[in-house]
């Protein structure tokens, strides 16, 4: 059993205010289904305006002040993005310390594989399976179940929560958050539901940006005048092969940050072709080929090294192609993220999901965040870091799930950092210097 290490004054609120999560429970499986049902892949991220709409309807009601912030479109705008860059910021104001609680409301495009539709929630016992499930609008609905609880049972918060719901992160030009941080719109410290629902201390991460490599050729009839017709695709089966070259010698590459558990190595910097797109029918030419690469660097790795490594294997394998090299995404490493909020973070942790101090274990991972923008923009080093991902949960893959079970663990952590009779020794803000 886990203590809560609070007064016993304070432990009937906040025991009150985990019952009535409990209770509340299947709101936040009604929240998620309606999450689920707003398109907010990206690219090309054209369902933001509705998701924030969406967002605002639940947030009200808890007593939550909301303002839209866009991102103007010459920052953001790339080959295959559309619609606007509407972030939501949804806060109280009661004059105490500011928590944010940061959310990316993009997903991934749905892959092929989808037993059903991935934009309705679908229910087997307690597992919920649907496009961001996971990631990560099971954490939002997590954030919303613990406010709503905090709300129902009167408890007294140490923090003002500000939910910053943001676009882009899935591998943007221009993430919502970074542009929210170079604005001077993020204040206090930041718990950031990127992340998994295990016992890990974040140690920071990769970054990560993509290219759209855009070949051109010319067009004409396939049957008749070939020498007339340019083939795109046919043109870049040289660049694709260089591409496949470096790969290796990219992936030779490794980091210091400490890898997973459960890895059997060393994190590792990677290039992966993720798309290509050419042509239209068999009876034309095709006159336009392009492909999206994404490159993983390490934090150790320059990305104008990294980006200049490409483009130049690109350039000596086209042999005067006409063909363009665009950026189309960029999210800049994580620094440890280490700071004094997280001991009690932990605790918090392990009052929701009943892990012990020595389950925590601490690591850094290839996949990215959007943190190192803010990071860059504002000094602030420290992110706490927590989220539903777990290694079933599927994440980015068809069948993306999470569990009742986890979104209930989590808005317990969440409400348990938030709640004043919390581990108040651990509180950077009530220590005595």
């Amino acid at each position: 059993m886990i203590s809560l290490d609070i007064p016993d004054r304070g432990a009937a609120s906040l025991a009150g205010a985990f019952a009535a999560i409990e209770r509340l429970s299947e709101t936040a499986v009604d929240d998620l289904r309606s999450m689920v049902a707003v398109d907010t892949s990206f690219p090309p991220g054209a369902g933001y305006e509705a998701f924030a709409d969406l967002m605002e309807q639940l947030a009200v009601p808890l007593a939550l002040d909301c303002e839209r912030v866009i991102v103007p479109e010459e920052l953001w705008r790339a080959p295959g993005a559309r619609g606007q860059r509407t972030n939501l910021i949804a806060r109280r104001r009661s004059g105490r310390p500011v928590l944010g609680l940061y959310f990316h409301v993009d997903t991934v495009p749905a892959a092929h594989g989808w037993a059903g539709d991935p934009l309705q929630l679908a229910r087997e016992g307690d597992r919920l399976f649907g496009l961001g499930a996971a990631d990560m609008k099971g954490s939002i609905a997590a954030a919303l179940l613990a406010l709503r609880a905090a709300q129902q049972t009167g408890l007294v918060l140490a923090y003002d929560p500000m939910l910053l719901l943001c676009t882009d992160e899935e591998a943007g030009l221009y993430p919502g958050v970074r542009y929210l941080a170079e604005q001077g719109r993020l204040e206090g410290h930041i718990l950031n539901f990127n992340g998994s629902a295990m016992p890990r201390i974040w140690a920071g991460c990769f970054g990560l940006f993509t290219l759209t490599v855009r070949v051109r050729g010319k067009a004409a009839h396939a049957g008749e005048q070939r020498s007339a017709g340019a083939n795109a695709i046919e043109a870049a089966l040289p660049i694709l092969t260089a591409l496949a070259g470096l790969k290796p010698v990219i992936a030779q590459r490794t980091s210091a940050l400490p890898p997973p558990p459960q890895a059997t190595g060393p994190l590792t910097a990677s290039l992966d072709i993720s798309a290509v797109h050419g042509g239209q029918c068999g009876g034309q030419i095709p006159s336009q080929f392009e492909i999206l690469l994404c490159r993983r660097y390490a934090p150790e790795e320059q990305f104008a090294a990294a980006r200049s490594e490409i483009e130049t294997v690109i350039r000596q394998a086209a042999s005067g192609l006409d063909l363009d090299i665009i950026l189309t995404g960029h999210l800049a490493p994580t620094a440890d993220p280490g700071g004094p909020h997280w001991p009690r973070w932990q605790r918090a942790l392990s009052a929701g999901f009943g892990y012990a101090a020595e389950d925590f274990a601490r690591w850094g991972a290839s996949g990215c965040s959007d943190f190192g923008w803010v990071q860059q923009a504002t000094g602030m080093q420290e992110v706490l870091l927590t989220g539903l991902g777990k290694p079933d949960s599927r994440i980015h893959a068809p069948g993306e799930s999470t569990t009742l079970t986890d979104i209930v663990a989590l808005a317990k952590s969440v409400l348990a950092y938030l709640s004043v009779e919390f581990c108040p020794e651990l509180s950077p803000e009530t220590m005595t210097p």
